[in-house]
């Protein structure tokens, strides 16, 4: 009953003055705003057009580093999730050419800019990326591509590494999952 009383000088009101004086953003963030920011750091990346020619499994990769790919956290994305399946690396500049990488990993990757929930400020999101596992010979092992999922809208703002995780395992074992 309290809940009626307190809520009956806004039904009084003009539509127009509360709707004026409550922005979308302010109602979203208000109720929905936590749920809504839980969704879209879930959103997983999926791995599609995946080859692996079966070599055996790679313990350590050298990663390339692509000037043309200027995010931040991409790198860091990368080797924390080969990491996480015990798979050394280190990054280098693009030509180095060391003996001792037999395994390099090779990144293109399509960057956007777009403005989050709730926010006035633009910031860069990974939209694409190709992943390759070369041999020193320059033989392809393995290739897998990221590419957001435009459907549900939500991945966009998905942390870096959890749009690459699929991708990275895809990359080393030859499974989409």
């Amino acid at each position: 009953m309290r809940r009626v009383l307190l809520l009956m000088p806004l039904l009084l009101l003009s539509a127009c003055s509360v709707i004026g004086s409550i922005t979308t953003a302010e109602l979203l963030g208000s109720a929905a705003g936590p749920l809504t920011s839980a969704a879209l750091g879930r959103a997983p990346g999926q791995a599609s057009n995946t080859v692996h020619h079966g070599d055996a499994p790679v313990k350590a990769v050298c990663i390339e580093f692509n000037r043309s790919a200027p995010l931040a956290d991409l790198v860091p994305a990368l080797q924390a999730e080969l990491r996480s399946q015990q798979v050394s690396s280190r990054v280098y500049e693009a030509g180095t050419e060391l003996q001792g990488c037999p395994v390099w990993l090779r990144y293109a990757a399509s960057i956007e800019w777009g403005k989050p929930p709730f926010s006035d400020n633009y910031r860069p999101y990974l939209s694409a990326a190709t992943l390759s596992l070369r041999r020193a010979d320059g033989v392809v092992m393995a290739t897998s591509d990221y590419r957001l999922d435009e459907e549900m809208g939500v991945s966009r703002w998905a942390d870096t590494r959890r749009k690459l995780s699929r991708t990275v395992y895809a990359l080393l074992t030859g499974f989409e999952n």
